[in-house]
């Protein structure tokens, strides 16, 4: 093993020392002659002199911190290093140093830019002594603006000025009142705007969303509040009047003062969080809070009747909003207080009104900051947790107590997920909009009108009054569940729009308490819908190259859906070749044209492939053709997948793809066989005698792997038959077959029976380890605790299921009840979620080896639970990668380390014996091309 300092490479290449890094070792183990490493000045790529042989290439034994960079060239013996243009590496810093600040100024002025537009309006009211044309939202907004913050100094100054404060009294003084203002408009518009045809929501939801908010915006002015004071001359005569020892305060002082100046701000904001950790606030408080400021704008906010009413209403002034106790009935088994908005505010109100909310969590413009512990990581001046705990106190002390470097793993994944750069697809976009704004209700667009409702019958027959009802209801439901989606749609829209300038951005990713990785931006992501996805590319990109091209085309059949997606590649590839008139036609004119695009399954995404694969093949060079298109690998029924690898039983792996096939095997047509199957056979007994009969004779033609397909997909994560009940519902309701609602709600029964006894016959192994799963949490619950356990990573993890207890206390408006932790753990849900959540925790594992592997292979990667997504030309590798970190996951003795942590944390207890596994050797998943494909 040869060893060469990094400081001697200057001798060799005849560098400027300062064009090198501090010096590091680099080990290397090359079979026939020695390689150099070089770090280039960036820090992002390896230089090799002189280039080794392949042979040579796989014996290179790099440190860790080496295998963190991305890239490595070879450098040719007549290499000669070009003389570093300080200019340039200037304007690289200038250009970062821009982004940093607009970055921050993002994250700290969300609500003060709407403050200031506020503010600005008013003027100009006042100037010009008339109301600017403005969007109906911000009109609103704009006229409550000035009586809710002038209500809110009044009640700050009240209870400040009392010895004895109400709840909420020590809270509402932490922001100015005019951003509170806005922060209270803001948040009660977001609620209402995608909300049902009622036009209210739970008073409690509305609350704890204002004060959660007030709470967030609280901490990240303290955090700069702080920041700015550190160097301030009050700030030291503080010090020095709380006694610290002068040598220790002058250094402390040198240290804030040396970060600022070198603009370390998160430096000084973790120094601030050491001394004073923020204790959260609880969610009572955030009631008190949210309800009395809630109160005030009841109190402060009117509307006006249209003047093209009579002379006398036309003058008459309603308030926007009004409290009002729902009584319990029918599903709901509480009186419950509710926030109700006037019905002119709700019939002004249309899907663009969510343009003009505030949203704060915005994509970042430069990579996010690297985890060093739970609560430090991310945005810059947010504060970000790398775990979502819900409020799970076991949880949080879980992450607390676990020493630094067993979360190490976990912390440089999220890192990898959050260093890849992305933009939006301009063209998309373009496009989207163009079908938006004609009104939708294409291409999975939702219809921007509304469905009519049916007239009123006239007769008083009482069924035939009973079935308007009903259809009345139905219509209603489906209008309030479509403005939704439209609200939806202009909020994903709106971020496009706020993004599509930027040449890059970055999602910081957190955890669930499973260990799986979202996007902290919750709008525009990729993990979003086919919409989503279909507006977002990689910021960088790469030359197709020859197998580059040959996964585009194999991506677009993929996209095209409707069952090619399960042919073999070849069958794929044969598939692009015959429609690539179409695939020309789309990209060209996706809006006049053949719109062959918009028969996919995934349309938008499909027409960006088309648009891509369209330029590539109309290059002087397809193989050169710069693609930015991420290209998907997505596992065959993950769940099943990682249940046969912990079975290890062969026919079970056979039929998720875990070994060599010509085509991919589909569970969900396999399962839907077996449902047809009995289904044929009941359809050709005697209804009289068989009851089942006539439910059959009806699905008989109706059963296929979409009916079946979302069943077979959650089995792994707990359905339950009633939820198998509800899916196949949706779907046989969706094709329109059945009219009679009671005969659908018993042919789903039947299906959902059927399909839950083909999973169980064809994946008994599986079953055994759930039961076994299910049987260990249920000895754990006996002695009330929380099941528990640590995934191959070193994540710890801890069920947050618990009794509900119900926290009282009285309001301004009314005595309410907020939900909070019992004392005791929910032992059906500890039971019945551990199988799920266990195998969740695995396919994370999976997903954060493969991407710190990607990352370090020099691939640029981006994860959706079970979907890899990498550059076309890198998707061998990531298959290679993939396919070898699934394998030495399940090399670890996965089921045996977690019996002995259970014994270990619970050594009174008596556990089950695991369960018997077969002899199937994994090693096979690594020559089987449609284990992810």
């Amino acid at each position: 093993m040869a060893e060469f300092p990094m400081s001697t490479t200057t001798s060799l290449l005849s560098a400027p020392l300062w064009h090198l890094p501090k010096p590091s070792p680099v080990k290397l183990n090359p079979k026939r002659r020695t390689s150099v490493i070089l770090r280039s000045p960036l820090r992002s790529s390896l230089l090799l002199y002189p280039p080794p042989t392949q042979e040579a290439t796989q014996n290179l034994d790099f440190s860790a911190d080496i295998m963190d960079l991305p890239l490595i060239h070879w450098i040719s013996p007549n290499f000669q290093p070009a003389k570093p243009n300080l200019n340039s590496i200037i304007k690289v810093k200038e250009d970062y140093e821009s982004l940093r600040k607009r970055q921050i100024e993002a994250e700290t002025q969300a609500y003060a830019e709407a403050l200031r537009e506020y503010k600005e309006l008013e003027k100009t009211m006042l100037e010009k002594k008339m109301a600017p044309n403005l969007p109906f939202v911000k009109s609103l907004c704009l006229s409550w603006f000035e009586q809710l913050r002038d209500a809110i100094e009044r009640d700050k100054q009240e209870q400040m000025s009392k010895n004895r404060k109400k709840a909420y009294g020590y809270y509402i003084d932490v922001l100015p009142s005019d951003k509170m203002a806005v922060i209270v408009m803001s948040k009660v518009m977001e609620l209402l705007l995608p909300h049902n045809l009622e036009r209210s929501v739970p008073l409690v939801q509305a609350a704890l969303k204002i004060g959660a908010a007030i709470e967030h915006e609280a901490k990240v002015q303290a955090y700069l509040k702080n920041i700015k004071n550190s160097e301030s001359p009050a700030h030291e005569e503080e010090k020095k009047d709380s006694k610290i020892l002068r040598k220790e305060f002058l250094t402390r002082k040198n240290r804030i003062s040396a970060m600022i100046k070198a603009r370390k701000i998160c430096e000084v904001q973790k120094l601030i969080r050491d001394e004073l950790e923020v204790k959260p606030w609880s969610k009572e408080i955030q009631a008190q809070l949210g309800t009395r400021l809630i109160d005030l704008l009841i109190e402060s906010a009117y509307i006006q009747p249209p003047v093209n009413q009579d002379s006398a209403a036309s003058f008459e002034i309603r308030p926007a909003f009004r409290h009002y106790i729902a009584k319990a009935s029918g599903r709901v088994r509480y009186s419950q207080g509710m926030l109700e908005c006037n019905s002119l505010v709700y019939e002004g109100l249309d899907c663009t009104g969510v343009r003009h909310t505030v949203i704060p969590h915005l994509p970042m413009l430069i990579p996010p900051k690297t985890w060093k512990r739970y609560n430090e990581g991310a945005y810059i001046s947010f504060p970000s947790y790398a775990m979502r705990t819900r409020g799970s106190k076991d949880q949080l002390i879980a992450l607390k107590v676990a020493p630094k470097n067993q979360l190490d793993k976990v912390f440089k994944a999220l890192d990898v997920l959050g260093s890849t750069k992305w933009r939006v697809n301009r063209r998309i976009l373009d496009i989207v909009e163009s079908l938006w704004s004609s009104g939708g209700n294409i291409a999975g667009l939702v219809n921007k009108q509304d469905i009519p409702l049916p007239e009123k019958t006239l007769t008083n027959d009482l069924e035939e009054i009973k079935r308007w009802k009903w259809a009345n209801r139905k219509t209603k439901k489906a209008n309030s569940e479509m403005h939704a989606l439209r609200c939806d749609t202009e909020l994903i829209l709106t971020v496009a729009r706020k993004m599509c300038r930027e040449e890059a951005f970055y999602y910081p990713h957190n955890l669930d308490f499973r260990g799986r990785a979202y996007p902290m931006h919750s709008h525009l992501t990729h993990l979003g819908s086919d919409l989503c996805r279909g507006l977002l590319e990689f910021s960088e990109g790469k030359p197709l190259g020859k197998s580059g091209l040959k996964w585009l085309k194999i991506h677009l059949a993929n996209l095209f859906g409707g069952g090619v997606q399960k042919l073999s590649y070849d069958m794929r590839l044969d598939f692009v070749e015959v429609h690539l008139r179409e695939v020309f036609d789309s990209a060209a004119n996706p809006i006049h044209g053949e719109r062959w695009w918009m028969k996919a399954e995934d349309p938008f995404q499909c027409l960006a492939a088309c648009i891509e694969l369209a330029g590539a093949l109309r290059s002087d060079s397809p193989h050169t053709y710069v693609s930015h298109l991420p290209i998907h690998q997505d596992g065959s029924c993950n769940g099943l997948q990682h249940y046969a690898a912990l079975g290890r039983h062969a026919p079970e792996a056979a039929t998720v793809n875990l070994v060599t096939g010509e085509k991919p095997t589909d569970v969900y047509s396999g399962v839907a066989a077996r449902v047809l199957d009995t289904i044929k056979k009941d359809s050709m007994k005697d209804p009289a005698t068989w009851p089942s009969a006539s439910l059959a004779k009806i699905l008989v033609d109706q059963v296929d792997r979409k009916l079946v397909k979302q069943t077979v997909m959650t089995s792994v994560y707990g359905v339950t038959y009633i939820g198998a009940r509800q899916q196949i519902r949706r779907r046989l309701r969706e094709r329109g077959l059945i009219d009679d609602d009671r005969v659908l709600y018993k042919a789903s029964c039947y299906a959902s029976k059927l399909t839950m006894k083909a999973l169980g016959e064809m994946f008994q192994a599986a079953r055994e380890i759930m039961s076994w799963l299910a049987k260990c949490a249920k000895v754990i619950t006996v002695e009330n605790k929380p099941v528990r356990w640590t995934t191959p990573l070193g994540l710890p993890v801890v069920q947050p299921y618990r009794t509900i207890k119900q926290i009282r206390f009285y309001t301004s408006l009314q005595r309410m009840a907020i939900r909070g932790e019992g004392d005791k753990v929910s032992k059906q849900k500890q039971r019945t979620a551990f199988p799920p959540n266990f195998v969740h925790s695995l396919d994370s594992s999976h997903m954060m080896m493969t991407a710190t592997a990607c990352r370090s292979a020099g691939l640029t990667f981006a994860g959706v639970h079970d979907s890899f997504w990498t550059h076309a030309c890198d998707v061998d590798t990531m298959n290679r990668i993939l396919r070898e970190k699934f394998v030495e996951l399940y090399e670890i003795p996965i089921l045996e380390n977690l019996l002995k942590e259970f014994e270990e944390s619970y050594p009174t207890l008596e556990f089950p014996p695991l369960p018997e596994r077969g002899d199937f050797d994994l090693r096979h998943v690594l020559s089987s091309p449609y284990f992810f494909n």
